[in-house]
């Protein structure tokens, strides 16, 4: 039996009918035993969103009306700035008259192009002639697509007059006012989104082949929450120069809850496996801050003090209190009540 570092909180043993099954006890039991288990090392990391942009002016003009500002959240195409578009729409309309200008024109060159082909076909017209009209029908052709090109260039331009947001996410700072002229380049809003998160850390050159191996990680959230699987790990294949140090990215899985850029976390990183004795969650007692669980013998029961490691699942490390093979109560509810029930019968006789 392993030794404790503390006093043990007590022992109680009742007697009970010898030899019995664990069918026939009151309440479920099950056997403690050795399970392989990852060995995990725990780093420190900080939590960062993977999109994180500012977004700039892409035409020239006065800011006419901004909709969002700082610790807003803004869903993905919303608007967030719109600019003056007097000087675009202008230059919208101008191509489009163009383009209706070469329209008429390449229906022209078009109609004269056919109506020359027929006769040249008959061998009325000299071939001179027919390659005139073939020219013509060519150039109205291509200046009908150059129209084409300005509109849609045109109406390019006129839509970055009203900037949206590339992505759902929260304004992190604003750079421009109302009223403000700013040209391509210039920019407009920073944020990030909250729907992809990463873990950065930072993992030890002796640590780093066996994380590399095993490309397993757990993020450990600051409240005490469940551990979060890795989605995907990153690494870079460089050290630091200082600290000999590999970054390694931890991608959480998609909307992940709770966590915000800039929070510090614990990353359990697989380096390994190991066997180690478990028993049920649902078999401990917790009194304060003292574990314990319902030991069942052949004909005895006992409450006994335990120190619990880390919780995989329904199951939960022992580092001692415990050995592999013995059985504890998986109800301490009514292992509690028949312990008492028994003392009670004891007391009377």
């Amino acid at each position: 039996m392993s030794k404790f570092t503390r006093p043990l909180l007590f022992w109680c043993l009742i007697a009970a009918e010898p030899g019995l099954s664990a069918a026939e006890w009151p309440f479920p039991v099950a056997t403690v035993q050795r399970q392989t288990l990852p060995d995990e090392q725990v780093l420190d990391g900080v939590v960062e969103a993977v999109h994180q942009s500012t977004v700039s002016a892409q035409t020239a003009g006065r800011v006419e009306e901004i909709m969002v500002d700082v610790n807003d959240f803004v869903p993905q195409g919303a608007p967030i700035v719109r600019i003056r578009n007097i000087e675009q729409r202008a230059g919208l309309d101008q191509a489009q008259a163009s383009l209706h200008e070469a329209q008429a024109r390449f229906t022209e060159a078009q109609a004269d192009y056919e109506r020359i082909r027929g006769v040249y076909e008959k061998q009325l017209v000299a071939k001179a002639q027919m390659d005139a009209a073939t020219a013509s029908f060519d150039a109205a052709k291509a200046r009908l697509g150059a129209a084409q090109a300005g509109v849609a260039q045109a109406k390019e331009s006129l839509g970055y007059t009203t900037v949206n947001a590339p992505y759902g996410g929260i304004v992190l700072e604003r750079h421009v006012h109302l009223g403000e002229t700013v040209q391509p380049g210039k920019p407009l809003m920073t944020g990030f989104s909250l729907d992809e998160l990463r873990v950065v850390a930072n993992v030890p050159q002796r640590l780093i082949g066996a994380v590399r191996q095993h490309q397993q990680a757990r993020v450990l959230p600051p409240n005490g929450g469940t551990r979060i699987a890795a989605a995907k790990l990153t690494f870079f294949p460089y050290a630091d120069l200082q600290s000999n140090a590999f970054k390694v990215r931890v991608y959480l899985p998609p909307k992940t809850a709770g966590l915000y850029p800039g929070m510090f976390v614990k990353t359990a990183f697989r380096v390994g496996e190991e066997q180690r004795l478990t028993a049920p969650r649902q078999a401990l007692v917790q009194r304060g801050e003292v574990s314990a669980v319902y030991v069942v013998m052949e004909d005895k029961v006992s409450l006994r003090q335990v120190r619990p490691g880390r919780s995989e699942g329904e199951t939960v490390e022992i580092l001692a209190g415990l050995e592999p093979g013995e059985s504890v109560a998986l109800d301490p509810i009514k292992a509690g009540v028949y312990l008492k029930d028994q003392q009670s019968l004891k007391a009377g006789k």
